[in-house]
This record gives C-alpha cells, sequence and structure tokens, in this order.
C-alpha cells in the first residue's frame, strides 16, 4: 500500500496560504504572499531535494496544480523542474476535465476521499501532497495522511488559510525527524500515532 506524505510550508500559528509568491493565493484579501522566501537556505534545499530524490508520485488538488502548471514548467533555473515535470502528477478534482495540460497528469474525479484512498490501496510509489490545503484537510479527515513533513518557519502572520482549522480531527502526532535550518525553520516530520 502506498504512503501518503504531505509537505507543507507553514508559519508558527499555522498559516500555509501563498508562501511562494506574492499573487499566489490571494483568497481572502491575504496580502502576505511569498512569506517563505526569505527563509530558504543550504539546509532547507538539501532537505526538499532529499525528499525528491526518493522518487514519489505527486498528490494535487486542482487548485494546487493548476498553480505548480503556471509556475514550474517554465522555469529552468532550478532542479525541482524536471523531477515535477518527469514525475507522476494526480490530481482530485470534481471540476477539471481530461486531458490535463501537464505531462503525465491523471485525473481523480469524484469524491476526493474515496478516489485517493482507492489509489492510495493500490500498488506504486508512495504520494506526496504539496499545498492543496483543502484536499488536504479531507484526506486528514479520513485517516489518509501517513506523515507530514511541516517546514515550520519562525513567522506569525494573524491571518490566512491555516493546515490545520477548527474542524481538523483529533490526532496524536509522533515526531520521528527534525532538522533546523539557517534562517531558524524547523523541518519536522510527524506521523499520526496509529501508523
Amino acid at each position: 500500500m502506498r504512503k501518503i506524505v504531505a509537505t507543507i510550508s507553514l508559519t508558527l500559528d499555522g498559516v500555509m496560504q501563498a508562501p511562494g509568491r506574492p499573487d499566489e493565493d490571494r483568497r481572502g484579501g491575504f496580502e502576505y504572499g511569498g512569506w517563505a522566501g526569505p527563509y530558504k537556505d543550504s539546509v532547507m534545499m538539501e532537505a526538499m531535494g532529499k525528499g525528491m530524490a526518493q522518487g514519489s508520485d505527486l498528490l494535487f488538488g486542482r487548485r494546487t496544480y493548476e498553480d505548480f502548471f503556471a509556475v514550474w514548467p517554465g522555469r529552468k533555473d532550478n532542479p525541482f523542474t524536471a523531477v515535477l515535470d518527469h514525475s507522476q502528477k494526480y490530481v482530485a478534482s470534481r471540476t477539471l476535465r481530461e486531458p490535463l495540460p501537464w505531462q503525465n497528469s491523471a485525473l481523480l474525479s469524484g469524491d476526493a476521499a474515496e478516489t485517493v484512498a482507492r489509489l492510495k490501496g493500490q500498488p506504486g510509489k508512495d504520494l506526496t501532497v504539496l499545498g492543496s490545503g483543502d484536499l488536504l484537510q479531507t484526506l486528514a479527515r479520513h485517516g489518509l495522511v501517513d506523515a507530514y513533513v511541516l517546514l515550520i518557519h519562525p513567522l506569525l502572520l494573524g491571518r490566512g488559510r491555516r493546515l490545520f482549522g477548527e474542524d481538523a480531527p483529533h490526532a496524536a502526532l509522533r515526531l520521528v525527524e527534525s532538522v533546523t535550518t539557517t534562517t531558524g525553520v524547523v523541518i519536522a516530520t510527524y506521523q499520526p500515532e496509529h501508523n
């Protein structure tokens, strides 16, 4: 059975909205986009490269898939573009239709929890969720997430979409690995106690 690993950048107060760019996600009038940029360093790049080198498939919600497709295929100045282009990408969506525009992409239509649970039960590589907050919250409510790799930035925003909202399920997590970057980001890997 495949494992689902969520790799998420978030602030100390749990905000995950728009870490990459100022225009990434302005829902709710969010004005702090691009907050993660100043915290990148070689320790973080090494940790992310290590994760990508494991060769998992990618699992996205519609919004994050469309955002990644708009940005990543055109970037040629980093080592992650080729990995993203060549990785198998699964997209949980009720509104998208095939064919999907990014190479190696497959649509998981219908109920996200059901379609992802079926995919998880099939033989294949583990699945990495990048961003995709709404999808991730659905998967967490159904007990489908096997690990969280949280890049916890030493920053408080006070507002924005959070990884764990008011309706997050009760879950005990076990810290299995951690590293601190030179900029104070804690990269913490947690597994639910039931795993």
